[in-house]
């Protein structure tokens, strides 16, 4: 069967990603609060939270979080995950391209290249306009981008397996550079108590930005972008990158 993005790969993401140090990376972002905050950061939105790990390390450090997540079966791991650690964290289930939250927030987290899944121009604009609309005045926003070496070099047309004790995973790209859409086929073979693996289907889509499109989204979405970064230490960003991290701050409100 072939499902959705995320739909099948939700029981198994953490599984195949265990090199990714969320609190590393939370650590990361706290010390972005620290070094360019204006205000106060008290509330914070984990944008395309997943499976709320980042939310989790956040919640730990004493912020009030939301999680939003397109993926209802990323969220039920999310509550559960939350649950063990003994947080709360509120969780909605909502397109990140069309957030509507409750209030307002002083600062945005969005990991793990989720930006890149907004295929469409117009939509990324209309997310980061969303993500002002609801931050307050010289709020922080945060977060990063597989860059277009990755797309070219990294994914490109190649394939990998990926394989955890339970389960493996063949991934299959497809990139085709003139309209910076990559195709991700993912097949999962998990092994069930009786030793037989099932198979299950996926397809993904993700989009590559050049740092200039990026830019000029965030200052059409009146966000002032503060640092791009290569990594934990505030390295620049260079072309041969995989990942930039932008660090950017909500100005200009009209409310």
């Amino acid at each position: 069967m072939i499902y959705g993005q995320y739909e099948a790969l939700a029981s198994f993401y953490d599984g195949l990603n265990p090199d990714v140090d969320y609190k590393e990376w939370a650590d990361f972002v706290e010390d972005i609060f620290k070094k360019y905050g204006k205000i106060e950061t008290k509330m914070v939105l984990d944008l395309a939270c997943g499976t709320g790990s980042m939310s989790v390390e956040l919640a730990k450090k004493g912020y009030e979080v939301i999680g939003v997540d397109l993926s209802p079966e990323m969220l039920m791991i999310s509550q559960q995950k939350a649950y063990d650690e003994g947080q709360s964290i509120l969780f909605l289930n909502q397109d990140m391209c069309e957030i509507d939250l409750y209030g307002t927030v002083d600062a945005c987290v969005c990991c793990l290249d989720s930006v890149n899944y907004v295929t469409e121009k117009e939509r990324l604009k209309k997310c980061f306009s969303l993500v002002n609309n609801f931050m307050n005045d010289g709020g922080l926003f945060i977060f990063d981008v597989n860059t277009p070496h990755k797309f070219k070099n990294t994914y490109g047309n190649n394939a990998y397996i990926l394989e955890n004790e339970n389960v493996l995973c063949a991934w299959q790209n497809s990139f085709d550079e003139n309209t910076g859409i990559c195709e991700f086929d993912l097949s999962f073979f998990v092994e069930g108590e009786d030793g037989l693996y099932e198979r299950f289907d996926e397809e993904q889509v993700e989009k590559m930005y050049t740092d200039q499109e990026v830019r000029t989204l965030l200052n059409e979405c009146s966000f002032e972008v503060l640092g791009v970064f290569s990594d934990y230490k505030y390295k620049e960003q260079r072309e041969n990158d995989e990942r930039w991290y932008y660090v950017c701050r909500a100005n200009n409100k009209n409310k």
